[in-house]
């Protein structure tokens, strides 16, 4: 290839990367909408902070607005469960809310009946999340037990 026609291919590239960037400074449509995306690749168990995420433009109509999150502040403090890929839209299934409670640790556990309150630890045997209903071992008995994950990261027991 001689040197015209190197200036030629170098004169083309320059023309698609200024093309490439006009297009990106374009004001966005009225069709357009604005989904969180991550800024960076989100691996299985991270944490997804205020800096991993961005906005960005969609066409309305390429998107299935109904199964990825449209709102930035519902998506930050959420774990991911899968890779998340930047510039993508998250799926609702992709992410998870933090655990609370962790196999292997123990956890306060309570029990309330009227005025009557009975707090012990126990051994958690399953990961869960406020609102989960995870398995424990008793650590005087040994007897397994069953309780709701509350808000505080305590374990609570219904009446049997």
């Amino acid at each position: 290839m001689g040197r015209s026609g190197r200036l030629t291919r170098m004169l083309r590239l320059a023309a698609l990367a200024a093309a490439a960037c006009i297009q990106f400074s374009l004001p966005a449509r009225a069709d357009d909408l604005e989904l969180p995306v991550p800024r960076a690749i989100v691996y299985p168990g991270d944490v997804i902070t205020e800096e991993l995420v961005v906005q960005r433009a969609f066409v309305a109509h390429t998107v299935a607005r109904s199964t990825v999150f449209d709102a930035r502040d519902a998506l930050i403090g959420k774990v991911a469960r899968r890779t998340l890929l930047p510039g993508q839209p998250v799926p609702l299934s992709a992410v998870r809310e933090p655990y609370l409670v962790t196999q292997g640790k123990t956890a306060l556990v309570v029990y309330e009946q009227g005025g009557l309150v009975i707090s012990t630890h126990a051994l958690v045997l399953q990961n869960g999340g406020a609102g989960d209903v995870v398995s424990l071992r008793n650590l005087d008995s040994g007897a397994t037990i069953r309780g709701t994950v509350a808000p505080d990261g305590s374990i609570r027991l219904d009446a049997p």
